[in-house]
């Protein structure tokens, strides 16, 4: 199951578990073009996630591995100018969307009698602060906070959490980083270079980690990094 998989690196994902034979749930605001199982859901309605999960189960079977990869990078500018509806929206979307999803995955699971892999899609940002992305930098830093927490919660049930940060992907984020002027976020420099070099992981580099880690096949922290694909 991966949730907003209608563009970018949730898409990607998809596409390259379905290359790997795998049975996937697919869903984001706009229906998924990918999937076994395809549909539009608001990861900020509970109601709504649970009812996909349901869907997903009843014509794939039990979901093995779960990633909670929707999310939003705006509001981008400094925290004086930030709208405060704007930040609780970005806040909604990282946060909330995540926790639902998580909460959705783990009574899936007791259901099943246990196990299962979930995975929270982090960031850089999370531990990383980067001037204009308050929002950002905050809501990934709470998705860090909630896969510990539910780790601890979740340490008997044989569930594996994990939240991972996939690296620079270059998604239509990446460009609307690339489009922030300097003046409002300095760093953006960084962003211009790893394009002109090309320094990005690739969707399906960064499904194959996923796999390898539900699978048990690589053994990794609970908050770990894609490793570039050039270093491996």
């Amino acid at each position: 199951m991966v949730t907003g998989a209608s563009t970018g690196l949730g898409a990607g994902m998809v596409e390259a578990f379905l290359d790997d034979g795998v049975a996937v749930g697919a869903c984001a605001r706009r229906t998924p073009t990918v999937g076994a199982v395809r549909g539009s859901v608001d990861v900020t309605d509970a109601d709504a996630v649970d009812a996909f999960c349901d869907t997903v189960a009843r014509e794939l079977g039990p979901i093995d591995l779960w990633v909670n990869n929707a999310g939003v990078l705006g509001p981008i500018e400094p925290a004086i100018d930030v709208d405060p509806g704007s930040f609780a929206e970005n806040v909604r979307i990282n946060v909330v969307g995540t926790f639902n999803g998580c909460r959705t995955y783990l009574r899936h699971r007791r259901a099943e009698g246990g196990g299962g892999v979930l995975v929270n899609i982090s960031s850089g940002a999370a531990t990383t602060p980067i001037a204009a992305w308050s929002a950002y930098c905050s809501s990934k830093a709470g998705v860090d906070m909630l896969t510990q927490v539910l780790r601890e919660e979740a340490s008997v049930t044989g569930l594996r959490i994990y939240a991972v940060a996939p690296g620079l992907v270059d998604t239509a984020m990446q460009e609307q980083i690339r489009a922030t002027p300097a003046e409002v976020m300095p760093d953006v420099g960084r962003f211009h270079e790893a394009k002109e070099q090309e320094r990005f992981n690739e969707p399906r580099w960064v499904a194959r980690n996923l796999l390898a880690i539900a699978r048990g096949q690589q053994e990794v922290h609970w908050r770990w990094r894609v490793p570039a694909e050039e270093e491996s």
